[in-house]
């Protein structure tokens, strides 16, 4: 299949198979961004209450700029990731400061935590604009249809994938092309069990017509995840405990915990087991009565009925529900 008839499959597949999705109802940057946002490491049905929740309490940028860090923190709260948080609240007073959202891509990808393909999947999408967003999805139809087995994670990966889609992308339709690439891969060329005997380039695909569906696409290996072993103490004082906020150079920047020990127990005793994208942490809380109001230094006490209020990482809650 030549690249136009490819290009001519994709865009009528979309047609008749498009999600529905409420970021694309409006060309506003602001919602349009804020999906890309949410959904960076998050499936689409647990991204699109978020997204509602965001738009309903802080419908403009300028809301959500006016808002506190730890209100956003806490709004974000069960999403995980919450550098994607932090960033999106210093991109959206960035945004105001500079009077608008940007409409040129590199204004986009100026933006705090604004990669290549956030940028162009809201230049294309909000503001029509001619650039190819290549995500997990892109890679996948990519590299099945045309037998790329380049590596998708490698540096020069990334640069014959992202060529290619430059190539094939119809540039009086860029943001079609890109949401009809990536819908095509979550629904149709899927990572596991793809819906080869009902896809309309079973014909042309090279990884169909050589059986190797489940070599592509290529990914380096990467490094064996970290274990780590967290043991948080819920100090009790006179309807008190005691919380202090992460700081910046570990996971969950900015968010609150209990007094936390860091040091290896046998993991039977673990409580909660937490996986991250490159470590997994075994975490155990222990219910203390505190024979002084002295803290360790960082620490403060809060009343307990209003540890609510705190924007806590996802593993403390899960913790907290089972004590």
């Amino acid at each position: 299949m030549a690249n136009g008839n490819f290009q001519l499959a994709i865009l009528r597949w979309y047609e008749e198979n498009g999600r529905s999705l409420p970021w694309r109802e409006t060309r506003d940057p602001y919602a349009i961004w804020l999906s890309e946002v949410i959904l960076q490491q998050t499936r689409i049905a647990q991204g699109t209450d978020y997204w509602h929740r965001f738009m309903r309490r802080w419908p403009t940028v300028e809301l959500l700029a006016a808002a506190t860090e730890d209100e956003v923190l806490k709004e974000w709260q069960g999403l995980g990731y919450y550098s994607r948080a932090r960033n999106l609240h210093a991109a959206a007073r960035q945004i105001v400061a500079n009077g608008g959202f940007p409409r040129t891509y590199e204004g986009i990808r100026a933006l705090k935590g604004v990669g290549d393909y956030t940028a162009s999947a809201i230049a294309s999408i909000a503001f029509g604009l001619s650039h190819a967003a290549v995500d997990g999805n892109v890679y996948r139809v990519l590299s099945r249809y045309f037998g790329i087995s380049t590596p998708i994670n490698s540096t020069g990966g990334k640069k014959e994938f992202q060529q290619l889609d430059d190539e094939l992308l119809p540039h009086d339709k860029a943001g079609t092309w890109n949401q009809a690439m990536m819908d095509f891969g979550a629904l149709q060329c899927t990572p596991q069990s793809p819906r080869c005997l009902l896809c309309p380039l079973q014909e042309s695909c090279y990884a169909l017509r050589t059986g190797k569906i489940e070599e592509l696409p290529v990914k380096e290996k990467k490094l064996k995840r970290r274990e780590r072993f967290f043991t948080y103490f819920l100090l009790q004082n006179n309807g008190q405990t005691a919380i202090r906020r992460r700081g910046s150079n570990d996971i969950w920047q900015g968010l609150w915990e209990p007094i936390l020990k860091e040091e290896p127990f046998p993991k039977e005793e673990t409580e909660v087991k937490h996986i991250l994208t490159h470590q997994t942490i075994y975490a155990r809380m222990m219910a203390v009565k505190a024979v002084d109001s002295d803290l360790p230094e960082g620490y403060q006490w809060i009343d307990f009925s209003d540890l609510a209020d705190y924007a806590l990482p996802r593993l403390v809650e899960k913790l907290l529900e089972k004590h």
